[in-house]
């Protein structure tokens, strides 16, 4: 399995380019950021964590530009893949997020993966006209305007949420094919949308029950009759046993997502060395 590092980006602490930098020294794979464009205080939305309106901290009204995080972190690097954890693309124009997308994997020599939320805070989705109920069906004719715009001469998209007529846009992804991996519980409905839209599934913070849930999305996956499997890729959210770890390689999981906290560089280098150390991985 691959390891990744997933930073919930904020004005403080360590930044997306230098752990970017320091990942890829110390041999892991990927480097995550997460997207909120703000945070309406009133709201209606609960948290999946809390299960109120509450929030578990401040970072999510601190959060970062995901992209713009990500093309710093592409300066500094040559290997690292560089991944949302999780975007929100129907927040952003499409036509604009396509280009944004394309530009930084052609920058970045092909090394972007969008990982991609329905969206659970429902409120800040309604700010961007997003109907909640909605909102895979939106998500849905993003991912394919954005795709028409990066793989075809001259691009255009007839949907209820997107449409524009025959485009030029240029660059086209280095990558014949974007990887859209989906942050979000599991479900037949979710593993549904996985299997007729995404490459795979990324586990949330809430995921319990992996291993059942690989096999749900495994069994949608062949439904649908999709060739090969699933990229699977594990948040790790609670401290998993070297008897976890071992089941999940076996069911399929591709990569696993290690938490960093916005803490200063010093501590997060720190504490690299201690995870690296432990995964056994070459520097």
């Amino acid at each position: 399995m691959r390891n990744g590092l997933v930073l919930f980006t904020s004005d403080r602490g360590i930044t997306p380019a230098a752990l970017a930098k320091a990942g890829e020294e110390r041999g892991f794979d990927t480097i995550y950021v997460p997207e909120h464009t703000h945070i309406p205080v009133k709201r209606t939305a609960a948290h999946p964590g809390t299960g109120d309106e509450t929030l578990p901290d401040d970072r999510y009204l601190r959060t970062l530009d995901p992209w713009i995080s990500l093309a710093t972190a592409a300066a500094v690097t040559t290997r690292i893949r560089l991944s949302t954890a999780v975007a929100l693309p129907v927040e952003s124009d499409p036509i604009t997020l396509a280009k944004q997308v394309a530009t930084l994997d052609h920058l970045s020599g092909g090394r972007v993966t969008l990982g991609a939320g329905f969206g659970w805070n429902t409120d800040e989705l309604e700010d961007h006209g997003v109907p909640p109920g909605r909102r895979r069906t939106v998500l849905r004719e993003y991912v394919q305007a954005m795709r028409a715009l990066w793989t075809e001469e001259e691009a255009s998209y007839d949907g209820e949420f997107v449409s524009f007529g025959p485009s030029w846009a240029y660059p086209k992804p280095v990558q014949a094919h974007v990887p859209l991996i989906i942050g979000a519980g599991g479900g037949p409905q979710t593993f549904r949308w996985i299997a007729a839209h995404a490459d795979g599934w990324m586990t949330t913070p809430t995921q319990r029950d992996v291993l059942a849930n690989i096999e749900a999305l495994k069994k949608a996956w062949a439904e649908a009759g999709r060739d090969g499997q699933p990229d699977i890729r594990v948040l790790i959210a609670f401290k998993p046993d070297p008897a976890d770890l071992a089941a999940w390689a076996e069911a399929g999981c591709t990569e696993l997502i290690w938490g960093v906290p916005d803490r200063s560089e010093a501590e997060v280098l720190a504490s690299l060395d201690r995870m690296a150390a432990r995964l056994g991985l070459p520097a």
